[in-house]
């Protein structure tokens, strides 16, 4: 199943490498996006090496803002002060470039939120901001189409720093 346990070991210890960097508790999906841009682990091995690693207690799935997100665990951070030499220096250098060039976009969308729900004949649009696992905004808005919806939560996604900043500035104007 797996080409060889050197291969396997190094594999693991580089999500737990990855998640260390981050610093923040991340998405599945974004985790795996990060693993399949960079093209390190096939889709299927590495959900089954997070499962292995969560049943280790390397990792911990968590709850935040009702959202699953995985943290490495202190368990995971022992294991990886003390086997994180055997990740290839190529692999640690292109998550390191990877992360440098990233890490701005991925702790954005961790830490902005847009999504919407129906309720009647109405769309409820939540808008988040945290910083810091502070909440600095949590707007709820009614609109009256999907499209409203869509709409909303891309602007949020792409300009939520301008957006609010402009909120903030109107309801503090006299």
């Amino acid at each position: 199943m797996y080409g060889n346990t050197a291969e396997l070991a190094e594999d693991k210890l580089l999500l737990l490498y990855i998640l260390d960097k981050i610093k923040l508790p991340i998405s599945n999906n974004k985790l795996t996006e990060v693993i399949l841009e960079n093209n390190f682990i096939n889709y299927f091995t590495l959900q089954q090496y997070l499962s292995e690693l969560a049943n280790a207690n390397f990792i911990d799935y968590i709850e935040q803002e009702g959202k699953h997100r995985i943290i490495i665990s202190k368990k995971g951070l022992t294991v990886l002060s003390l086997f994180g030499n055997r990740i290839s220096d190529s692999k640690m250098h292109s998550v390191d470039s990877y992360l440098k060039k990233q890490i701005n976009n991925i702790k954005n969308e961790i830490s902005i939120s847009a999504d919407y729900t129906i309720q009647g004949n109405n769309y409820i649009v939540n808008l988040k901001a945290l910083e810091n696992d502070s909440i600095l905004i949590d707007l709820k808005l009614n609109v009256a189409s999907n499209e409203q919806a869509k709409q909303l939560c891309s602007k949020w996604k792409n300009n939520s720093s301008e957006l609010y900043n402009n909120l903030f500035k109107v309801l503090i104007e006299d």
